[in-house]
């Protein structure tokens, strides 16, 4: 296995740390601000305005999941470091996966039922359902930061080889 740089393996948690605060702070508006204004479209502009709406955010947050998703899965097939650094990394995935399965579960048919026309119950049920993902979200955010917490006191406090490589790297099949 060729050994994965400390900088790249940095940069992929920076990435992972940045699409999940932005995450957070996406889901956070939509809990508090789009869902809720759902009801207060009118019901024969409401399919257009909705189709519009999940044509937008799909857009933002689609890649979004992604890099988190792929990155969490990263961070935890190839880490090879502390206890502690595998609780957070687990402990991360863990939360990405329930969030994915919860989207394409509960929200994407619900969703996919408000295409259909204007249901206040159904938005209700909606805002009251996100909180579950608000939450996680939320959770996820020092979840994420704890990773490089202690990828960071690692490296400063771990000498490097002769490679430039720390002892809590990460390796990658070459």
């Amino acid at each position: 296995m060729k050994p994965l740089p400390d900088s790249l393996f940095r940069q992929i948690l920076i990435a992972h740390f940045a699409a999940t605060c932005a995450m957070a702070g996406v889901i956070w508006i939509v809990q508090l601000v789009i869902y809720p204004q759902f009801a207060d479209v009118g019901a024969e502009a409401f399919p257009a305005y909705h189709r519009h709406y999940t044509d937008l955010i799909t857009l933002i947050v689609g890649p979004l999941m992604l890099v988190e998703l792929v990155t969490a899965i990263f961070i935890v097939a190839k880490l090879r470091t502390t206890p502690g650094m595998r609780i957070f990394a687990i402990s991360g995935l863990a939360t990405v996966a329930l969030l994915w399965i919860i989207t394409a579960v509960v929200q994407v048919p619900a969703h996919e039922r408000l295409a259909a026309g204007l249901d206040r119950t159904l938005i209700d049920s909606l805002v009251l359902g996100n909180w579950v993902r608000t939450a996680l979200w939320t959770i996820r955010v020092p979840l994420a930061w704890g990773m490089l917490e202690v990828t960071w006191r690692r490296i400063h406090e771990q000498p490097l080889d002769a490679d430039g490589i720390s002892p809590m790297t990460c390796r990658i099949s070459s």
